[in-house]
Protein backbone atom coordinates (compact mmCIF):
# COMPACT_ATOMS: atom_id res chain seq x y z
CA UNK A 1 0.00 0.00 0.00
CA UNK A 2 1.47 3.33 -1.08
CA UNK A 3 0.42 6.38 0.90
CA UNK A 4 -0.10 8.39 -2.27
CA UNK A 5 -0.18 7.38 -5.91
CA UNK A 6 0.01 9.88 -8.72
CA UNK A 7 -2.02 7.45 -10.84
CA UNK A 8 -4.45 5.02 -9.25
CA UNK A 9 -5.19 3.12 -12.46
CA UNK A 10 -2.58 1.67 -14.78
CA UNK A 11 -2.97 1.87 -18.58
CA UNK A 12 -3.92 -1.81 -18.59
CA UNK A 13 -6.63 -1.27 -15.99
CA UNK A 14 -8.02 1.69 -17.90
CA UNK A 15 -8.12 -0.35 -21.09
CA UNK A 16 -9.94 -3.24 -19.42
CA UNK A 17 -12.35 -0.83 -17.74
CA UNK A 18 -13.19 0.82 -21.07
CA UNK A 19 -14.02 -2.65 -22.45
CA UNK A 20 -16.20 -3.56 -19.46
CA UNK A 21 -19.82 -4.48 -20.19
CA UNK A 22 -22.48 -4.07 -17.54
CA UNK A 23 -24.21 -7.32 -16.62
CA UNK A 24 -27.16 -7.46 -14.27
CA UNK A 25 -30.12 -9.74 -13.57
CA UNK A 26 -33.04 -8.90 -11.32
CA UNK A 27 -36.13 -10.66 -10.00
CA UNK A 28 -37.21 -7.83 -7.72
CA UNK A 29 -40.86 -7.89 -6.70
CA UNK A 30 -41.26 -4.11 -6.73
CA UNK A 31 -39.20 -3.17 -9.78
CA UNK A 32 -41.92 -4.30 -12.17
CA UNK A 33 -44.53 -2.13 -10.47
CA UNK A 34 -42.22 0.89 -10.39
CA UNK A 35 -41.09 0.71 -14.02
CA UNK A 36 -44.00 2.87 -15.32
CA UNK A 37 -43.18 5.55 -12.75
CA UNK A 38 -39.49 5.48 -13.64
CA UNK A 39 -40.25 5.56 -17.38
CA UNK A 40 -42.55 8.55 -16.93
CA UNK A 41 -40.04 10.34 -14.73
CA UNK A 42 -37.11 9.92 -17.12
CA UNK A 43 -39.29 11.14 -20.00
CA UNK A 44 -39.56 14.48 -18.19
CA UNK A 45 -35.80 14.84 -17.78
CA UNK A 46 -34.12 17.18 -20.30
CA UNK A 47 -31.82 15.46 -22.76
CA UNK A 48 -28.96 17.78 -21.84
CA UNK A 49 -28.94 16.57 -18.22
CA UNK A 50 -26.04 14.18 -17.62
CA UNK A 51 -26.87 10.83 -15.95
CA UNK A 52 -24.12 11.23 -13.35
CA UNK A 53 -25.57 14.60 -12.39
CA UNK A 54 -28.89 12.89 -11.69
CA UNK A 55 -27.10 10.34 -9.50
CA UNK A 56 -25.17 12.89 -7.46
CA UNK A 57 -28.24 15.09 -6.91
CA UNK A 58 -30.10 12.11 -5.49
CA UNK A 59 -27.18 11.30 -3.19
CA UNK A 60 -26.92 14.89 -1.95
CA UNK A 61 -30.64 14.94 -1.15
CA UNK A 62 -30.34 11.66 0.74
CA UNK A 63 -27.31 12.83 2.73
CA UNK A 64 -28.84 16.22 3.53
CA UNK A 65 -32.11 14.80 4.86
CA UNK A 66 -30.27 12.20 6.94
CA UNK A 67 -27.92 14.80 8.42
CA UNK A 68 -30.95 16.80 9.55
CA UNK A 69 -32.10 13.72 11.44
CA UNK A 70 -28.60 13.23 12.86
CA UNK A 71 -28.51 16.87 13.99
CA UNK A 72 -31.63 16.42 16.11
CA UNK A 73 -30.71 12.95 17.38
CA UNK A 74 -26.93 12.33 17.29
CA UNK A 75 -27.24 9.67 19.99
CA UNK A 76 -30.15 7.90 18.25
CA UNK A 77 -32.06 8.20 21.55
CA UNK A 78 -33.41 11.72 21.40
CA UNK A 79 -36.78 11.94 19.71
CA UNK A 80 -36.34 13.62 16.34
CA UNK A 81 -39.03 15.97 14.99
CA UNK A 82 -41.70 14.31 12.91
CA UNK A 83 -41.04 16.59 9.98
CA UNK A 84 -37.40 15.45 9.96
CA UNK A 85 -38.57 11.84 9.64
CA UNK A 86 -40.87 12.83 6.80
CA UNK A 87 -38.00 14.62 5.07
CA UNK A 88 -35.93 11.45 5.35
CA UNK A 89 -38.71 9.41 3.77
CA UNK A 90 -39.05 11.95 0.97
CA UNK A 91 -35.29 12.20 0.51
CA UNK A 92 -34.94 8.44 0.26
CA UNK A 93 -37.78 8.22 -2.26
CA UNK A 94 -36.18 10.95 -4.37
CA UNK A 95 -32.81 9.23 -4.17
CA UNK A 96 -34.30 5.86 -5.07
CA UNK A 97 -36.19 7.31 -8.04
CA UNK A 98 -33.21 9.25 -9.39
CA UNK A 99 -30.94 6.27 -8.87
CA UNK A 100 -33.34 4.17 -10.94
CA UNK A 101 -33.49 6.55 -13.90
CA UNK A 102 -29.83 7.53 -14.27
CA UNK A 103 -29.16 4.43 -16.36
CA UNK A 104 -32.30 5.06 -18.40
CA UNK A 105 -31.14 8.61 -19.06
CA UNK A 106 -27.73 7.32 -20.14
CA UNK A 107 -29.29 4.96 -22.68
CA UNK A 108 -31.75 7.65 -23.74
CA UNK A 109 -28.95 10.11 -24.51
CA UNK A 110 -26.51 7.53 -25.84
CA UNK A 111 -23.97 8.28 -23.11
CA UNK A 112 -23.71 4.91 -21.36
CA UNK A 113 -20.14 4.33 -20.19
CA UNK A 114 -18.38 2.16 -17.59
CA UNK A 115 -17.78 5.36 -15.64
CA UNK A 116 -21.54 5.73 -15.17
CA UNK A 117 -21.77 2.27 -13.63
CA UNK A 118 -18.81 2.93 -11.36
CA UNK A 119 -20.16 6.33 -10.33
CA UNK A 120 -23.57 4.85 -9.57
CA UNK A 121 -22.16 2.08 -7.38
CA UNK A 122 -19.89 4.57 -5.63
CA UNK A 123 -22.83 6.77 -4.69
CA UNK A 124 -24.80 3.71 -3.59
CA UNK A 125 -22.00 2.64 -1.25
CA UNK A 126 -22.18 6.00 0.51
CA UNK A 127 -25.97 6.19 0.58
CA UNK A 128 -26.16 2.74 2.17
CA UNK A 129 -24.47 4.13 5.28
CA UNK A 130 -26.81 7.10 5.57
CA UNK A 131 -29.96 5.08 4.86
CA UNK A 132 -29.13 2.49 7.53
CA UNK A 133 -28.25 5.19 10.06
CA UNK A 134 -31.43 7.16 9.41
CA UNK A 135 -33.58 4.07 9.97
CA UNK A 136 -31.89 3.41 13.31
CA UNK A 137 -32.46 7.00 14.45
CA UNK A 138 -36.11 6.89 13.34
CA UNK A 139 -36.81 3.97 15.70
CA UNK A 140 -34.53 5.32 18.48
CA UNK A 141 -32.26 2.31 18.32
CA UNK A 142 -29.60 4.12 20.32
CA UNK A 143 -31.15 2.56 23.42
CA UNK A 144 -29.91 -0.77 22.06
CA UNK A 145 -26.38 0.06 20.83
CA UNK A 146 -25.46 -3.51 19.92
CA UNK A 147 -28.57 -3.86 17.78
CA UNK A 148 -27.79 -0.55 16.10
CA UNK A 149 -24.22 -1.63 15.43
CA UNK A 150 -25.47 -4.88 13.92
CA UNK A 151 -28.09 -3.21 11.73
CA UNK A 152 -25.75 -0.58 10.28
CA UNK A 153 -22.80 -2.86 9.68
CA UNK A 154 -25.10 -5.54 8.34
CA UNK A 155 -26.29 -3.11 5.66
CA UNK A 156 -22.71 -2.22 4.72
CA UNK A 157 -21.69 -5.88 4.66
CA UNK A 158 -24.60 -6.91 2.46
CA UNK A 159 -23.80 -4.17 -0.04
CA UNK A 160 -20.18 -5.29 -0.06
CA UNK A 161 -21.24 -8.92 -0.53
CA UNK A 162 -23.40 -7.97 -3.51
CA UNK A 163 -20.32 -6.63 -5.27
CA UNK A 164 -18.18 -9.45 -3.94
CA UNK A 165 -20.36 -11.97 -5.75
CA UNK A 166 -20.20 -9.70 -8.82
CA UNK A 167 -16.40 -9.81 -8.60
CA UNK A 168 -16.70 -13.60 -8.54
CA UNK A 169 -19.45 -14.24 -11.10
CA UNK A 170 -19.05 -11.20 -13.35
CA UNK A 171 -22.73 -10.28 -13.03
CA UNK A 172 -24.67 -8.25 -10.48
CA UNK A 173 -27.74 -10.15 -9.29
CA UNK A 174 -30.83 -8.94 -7.47
CA UNK A 175 -33.25 -11.32 -5.81
CA UNK A 176 -37.01 -11.06 -5.32
CA UNK A 177 -36.49 -9.24 -2.03
CA UNK A 178 -33.52 -6.94 -2.44
CA UNK A 179 -32.44 -3.31 -2.45
CA UNK A 180 -35.68 -1.76 -3.70
CA UNK A 181 -37.77 -3.67 -1.17
CA UNK A 182 -35.39 -2.72 1.66
CA UNK A 183 -35.50 0.95 0.67
CA UNK A 184 -39.29 1.06 0.63
CA UNK A 185 -39.39 -0.70 3.99
CA UNK A 186 -37.22 2.07 5.43
CA UNK A 187 -39.41 4.70 3.76
CA UNK A 188 -42.40 3.16 5.56
CA UNK A 189 -40.49 3.26 8.87
CA UNK A 190 -39.83 6.97 8.40
CA UNK A 191 -43.44 7.65 7.47
CA UNK A 192 -44.70 5.81 10.55
CA UNK A 193 -42.32 7.88 12.70
CA UNK A 194 -43.53 11.03 10.94
CA UNK A 195 -47.22 10.24 11.46
CA UNK A 196 -47.20 8.81 14.98
CA UNK A 197 -43.89 10.15 16.27
CA UNK A 198 -40.69 8.16 16.90
CA UNK A 199 -41.97 7.23 20.37
CA UNK A 200 -44.43 4.84 18.72
CA UNK A 201 -41.59 2.34 18.38
CA UNK A 202 -41.11 2.38 22.17
CA UNK A 203 -44.65 1.17 22.91
CA UNK A 204 -44.72 -2.22 24.59
CA UNK A 205 -47.12 -4.77 23.19
CA UNK A 206 -49.58 -6.19 25.72
CA UNK A 207 -48.89 -9.63 27.20
CA UNK A 208 -45.48 -9.80 25.50
CA UNK A 209 -43.41 -7.01 27.02
CA UNK A 210 -41.70 -6.44 23.67
CA UNK A 211 -41.52 -3.09 21.95
CA UNK A 212 -43.02 -2.34 18.54
CA UNK A 213 -39.55 -1.70 17.10
CA UNK A 214 -38.89 -5.45 17.30
CA UNK A 215 -40.93 -5.97 14.14
CA UNK A 216 -38.83 -3.84 11.76
CA UNK A 217 -35.68 -5.20 13.40
CA UNK A 218 -36.60 -8.81 12.76
CA UNK A 219 -37.85 -7.90 9.29
CA UNK A 220 -34.40 -6.44 8.60
CA UNK A 221 -32.77 -9.60 9.93
CA UNK A 222 -34.96 -11.71 7.65
CA UNK A 223 -34.08 -9.66 4.58
CA UNK A 224 -30.40 -9.78 5.57
CA UNK A 225 -30.47 -13.57 5.80
CA UNK A 226 -32.08 -13.85 2.36
CA UNK A 227 -29.56 -11.51 0.76
CA UNK A 228 -26.59 -13.09 2.52
CA UNK A 229 -27.66 -16.58 1.52
CA UNK A 230 -27.99 -15.50 -2.10
CA UNK A 231 -24.56 -13.85 -2.22
CA UNK A 232 -22.77 -16.63 -0.35
CA UNK A 233 -24.21 -19.32 -2.61
CA UNK A 234 -22.90 -17.49 -5.68
CA UNK A 235 -19.47 -16.96 -4.12
CA UNK A 236 -19.05 -20.56 -2.99
CA UNK A 237 -20.23 -21.88 -6.35
CA UNK A 238 -17.00 -20.64 -7.89
CA UNK A 239 -16.08 -17.80 -10.19
CA UNK A 240 -15.91 -17.28 -13.92
CA UNK A 241 -12.13 -17.05 -13.89
CA UNK A 242 -9.60 -19.81 -14.37
CA UNK A 243 -10.15 -22.78 -12.04
CA UNK A 244 -13.21 -21.13 -10.51
CA UNK A 245 -11.42 -17.92 -9.55
CA UNK A 246 -12.71 -14.34 -9.68
CA UNK A 247 -12.78 -12.21 -12.83
CA UNK A 248 -9.25 -11.13 -11.88
CA UNK A 249 -8.03 -14.70 -11.43
CA UNK A 250 -7.79 -14.41 -7.63
CA UNK A 251 -9.31 -16.52 -4.88
CA UNK A 252 -13.05 -16.11 -4.48
CA UNK A 253 -12.51 -15.67 -0.72
CA UNK A 254 -9.85 -12.96 -1.00
CA UNK A 255 -12.28 -9.97 -0.75
CA UNK A 256 -13.16 -10.98 2.80
CA UNK A 257 -9.79 -9.72 4.04
CA UNK A 258 -10.08 -5.99 3.16
CA UNK A 259 -13.58 -5.73 4.61
CA UNK A 260 -12.62 -7.57 7.78
CA UNK A 261 -10.10 -4.76 8.37
CA UNK A 262 -13.13 -2.48 8.67
CA UNK A 263 -15.64 -4.51 10.67
CA UNK A 264 -13.30 -6.17 13.18
CA UNK A 265 -11.58 -2.95 14.38
CA UNK A 266 -14.96 -1.21 14.54
CA UNK A 267 -16.29 -3.90 16.89
CA UNK A 268 -13.13 -4.07 19.02
CA UNK A 269 -12.96 -0.29 19.48
CA UNK A 270 -16.66 -0.22 20.36
CA UNK A 271 -16.29 -2.93 23.01
CA UNK A 272 -12.98 -1.75 24.49
CA UNK A 273 -13.72 1.97 24.71
CA UNK A 274 -13.35 3.21 28.29
CA UNK A 275 -15.20 6.40 27.40
CA UNK A 276 -17.99 4.51 25.60
CA UNK A 277 -17.31 6.52 22.47
CA UNK A 278 -19.73 4.48 20.36
CA UNK A 279 -22.62 4.44 22.84
CA UNK A 280 -22.37 8.20 23.38
CA UNK A 281 -21.80 9.16 19.74
CA UNK A 282 -23.26 6.34 17.62
CA UNK A 283 -24.12 8.47 14.58
CA UNK A 284 -20.61 9.89 14.25
CA UNK A 285 -19.10 6.46 14.86
CA UNK A 286 -21.24 4.79 12.20
CA UNK A 287 -20.51 7.55 9.69
CA UNK A 288 -16.76 7.33 10.30
CA UNK A 289 -16.54 3.59 9.79
CA UNK A 290 -19.19 3.77 7.08
CA UNK A 291 -16.93 5.97 4.96
CA UNK A 292 -14.15 3.41 5.35
CA UNK A 293 -16.54 0.65 4.27
CA UNK A 294 -17.62 2.76 1.29
CA UNK A 295 -13.99 3.27 0.25
CA UNK A 296 -13.23 -0.46 0.44
CA UNK A 297 -16.41 -1.27 -1.50
CA UNK A 298 -15.49 1.25 -4.19
CA UNK A 299 -12.10 -0.39 -4.53
CA UNK A 300 -13.82 -3.75 -4.96
CA UNK A 301 -16.03 -2.33 -7.73
CA UNK A 302 -12.96 -0.89 -9.45
CA UNK A 303 -11.17 -4.24 -9.11
CA UNK A 304 -14.13 -5.98 -10.74
CA UNK A 305 -14.48 -3.53 -13.61
CA UNK A 306 -10.74 -3.47 -14.31
CA UNK A 307 -10.34 -7.23 -13.74
CA UNK A 308 -7.57 -6.51 -11.29
CA UNK A 309 -6.47 -7.89 -7.94
CA UNK A 310 -7.73 -5.98 -4.92
CA UNK A 311 -5.14 -4.73 -2.44
CA UNK A 312 -5.79 -5.65 1.17
CA UNK A 313 -4.59 -2.48 2.89
CA UNK A 314 -5.88 1.02 2.33
CA UNK A 315 -5.04 4.55 3.43
CA UNK A 316 -8.53 4.98 4.91
CA UNK A 317 -7.57 2.47 7.62
CA UNK A 318 -5.39 5.17 9.16
CA UNK A 319 -8.59 6.61 10.62
CA UNK A 320 -9.58 3.51 12.63
CA UNK A 321 -5.90 3.06 13.52
CA UNK A 322 -6.00 6.44 15.28
CA UNK A 323 -8.80 5.23 17.53
CA UNK A 324 -7.20 1.86 18.14
CA UNK A 325 -3.78 3.25 19.06
CA UNK A 326 -5.33 5.95 21.24
CA UNK A 327 -7.10 3.22 23.20
CA UNK A 328 -4.16 0.84 23.31
CA UNK A 329 -1.63 3.36 24.60
CA UNK A 330 -4.20 5.18 26.74
CA UNK A 331 -3.33 8.63 25.41
CA UNK A 332 -4.62 11.76 27.10
CA UNK A 333 -6.63 12.77 24.02
CA UNK A 334 -10.34 12.19 24.43
CA UNK A 335 -11.72 9.49 22.17
CA UNK A 336 -14.47 11.81 20.98
CA UNK A 337 -11.90 14.18 19.47
CA UNK A 338 -10.01 11.29 17.91
CA UNK A 339 -13.28 10.03 16.46
CA UNK A 340 -13.79 13.40 14.78
CA UNK A 341 -10.25 13.26 13.39
CA UNK A 342 -10.97 9.76 12.13
CA UNK A 343 -14.19 10.88 10.44
CA UNK A 344 -12.54 13.87 8.76
CA UNK A 345 -9.62 11.77 7.55
CA UNK A 346 -11.68 8.93 6.08
CA UNK A 347 -14.15 11.32 4.44
CA UNK A 348 -11.41 13.34 2.75
CA UNK A 349 -9.63 10.14 1.76
CA UNK A 350 -12.82 8.76 0.19
CA UNK A 351 -13.46 11.99 -1.71
CA UNK A 352 -9.86 12.14 -2.93
CA UNK A 353 -9.96 8.54 -4.14
CA UNK A 354 -13.29 8.84 -5.93
CA UNK A 355 -12.36 12.16 -7.52
CA UNK A 356 -9.03 10.88 -8.79
CA UNK A 357 -10.55 7.68 -10.17
CA UNK A 358 -13.25 9.62 -12.03
CA UNK A 359 -10.78 12.14 -13.45
CA UNK A 360 -8.43 9.42 -14.67
CA UNK A 361 -11.28 7.59 -16.41
CA UNK A 362 -12.65 10.80 -17.92
CA UNK A 363 -9.20 11.70 -19.22
CA UNK A 364 -8.68 8.24 -20.74
CA UNK A 365 -12.13 7.93 -22.32
CA UNK A 366 -12.32 11.61 -23.31
CA UNK A 367 -15.66 12.15 -21.61
CA UNK A 368 -17.14 14.59 -19.11
CA UNK A 369 -18.37 13.52 -15.69
CA UNK A 370 -21.31 15.90 -15.20
CA UNK A 371 -21.88 17.19 -18.71
CA UNK A 372 -23.07 15.75 -22.00
CA UNK A 373 -20.98 17.11 -24.89
CA UNK A 374 -22.98 19.22 -27.33
CA UNK A 375 -22.38 16.78 -30.17
CA UNK A 376 -23.77 13.85 -28.17
CA UNK A 377 -26.75 15.96 -27.13
CA UNK A 378 -27.57 16.89 -30.72
CA UNK A 379 -27.14 13.31 -31.88
CA UNK A 380 -29.43 11.98 -29.18
CA UNK A 381 -31.94 14.74 -29.93
CA UNK A 382 -31.98 13.84 -33.62
CA UNK A 383 -32.32 10.13 -32.87
CA UNK A 384 -35.15 10.76 -30.42
CA UNK A 385 -36.93 13.01 -32.92
CA UNK A 386 -36.54 10.39 -35.63
CA UNK A 387 -37.85 7.73 -33.29
CA UNK A 388 -40.92 9.84 -32.50
CA UNK A 389 -41.56 10.43 -36.21
CA UNK A 390 -41.36 6.72 -36.95
CA UNK A 391 -43.78 5.97 -34.12
CA UNK A 392 -46.17 8.62 -35.42
CA UNK A 393 -46.06 7.14 -38.92
CA UNK A 394 -46.71 3.66 -37.58
CA UNK A 395 -49.64 4.90 -35.55
CA UNK A 396 -51.11 6.80 -38.50
CA UNK A 397 -50.79 4.04 -41.09
CA UNK A 398 -53.69 1.93 -39.80
CA UNK A 399 -55.87 5.05 -39.73
CA UNK A 400 -55.03 5.85 -43.34
CA UNK A 401 -55.77 2.30 -44.41
CA UNK A 402 -59.04 2.39 -42.53
CA UNK A 403 -60.06 5.66 -44.18
CA UNK A 404 -59.12 4.28 -47.56
CA UNK A 405 -61.28 1.20 -47.12
CA UNK A 406 -64.17 3.25 -45.83
CA UNK A 407 -63.90 5.42 -48.91
CA UNK A 408 -63.96 2.38 -51.18
CA UNK A 409 -66.95 0.94 -49.42
CA UNK A 410 -68.80 4.21 -49.73
CA UNK A 411 -68.08 4.37 -53.44
CA UNK A 412 -69.36 0.85 -53.94
CA UNK A 413 -72.50 1.61 -52.00
CA UNK A 414 -73.18 4.59 -54.14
Amino acid sequence: MQFYKEKLLSPGQLKRLSEHKYSCTTNSLLDGFLQPWWDWLVSKVPLWLAPNLITIVGLIVNIATTLILVYYSPDAKTEAPRWACFLCALGLFIYQSLDAIDGKQARRTGTSTPLGELFDHGCDSISTVFIALSACIAVQLGYYPTWMFFQCFCAMTLFYCAHWQTYVSGSLRFGKVDVTEAQFTIIMIHLISAIFGPQVWMIELPYTGTEVKVFPLWAAVGIAILLAQSSISVILAGGVGKNGSTVAGTSVLSPIIPFSFVVVPAFIIYRKSAEHVYENHPALYILAFGMVAAKVTNRLVVAHMTKNEMEYLDTSLIGPAMLFLNQYFNFFIKEYYVLWLCFIWVTLDLLRYNTQICLEICDYMKIKLFRIPLGDHRTSLVSNTAEKNVRAMVEQEPLLDEDYHHGSDTTLDL
